[in-house]
């Protein structure tokens, strides 16, 4: 499973449009990004209480790269 593989299950289950997600893997001198774009009305599912769903993703980005040695970060994309 590719890391877009994964960020694209997780964010298709929290969301009410899973058909409207779109992941994307930019590839940057300084790291990695990883873009998410979802409906608008989804947007409050994906960042969650206080910040809590989102910064749990960008948690697991970090930790998959600090695994394989990469600086991952992952941006919502409005």
């Amino acid at each position: 499973m590719t890391m877009k593989e994964f960020f694209d299950y997780l964010v298709k289950n929290l969301v009410d449009q899973p058909d409207a997600v779109d992941i994307q893997i930019v590839e940057r001198e300084n790291g990695t990004l990883i873009e998410v774009r979802v409906s608008p009305d989804d947007i409050a599912k994906v960042v969650g209480r206080k910040g809590r769903i989102i910064n749990s993703l960008r948690t697991l980005a970090m930790t998959i790269g600090a695994r394989f040695g990469q600086r991952v970060r992952l941006e919502l994309i409005e």
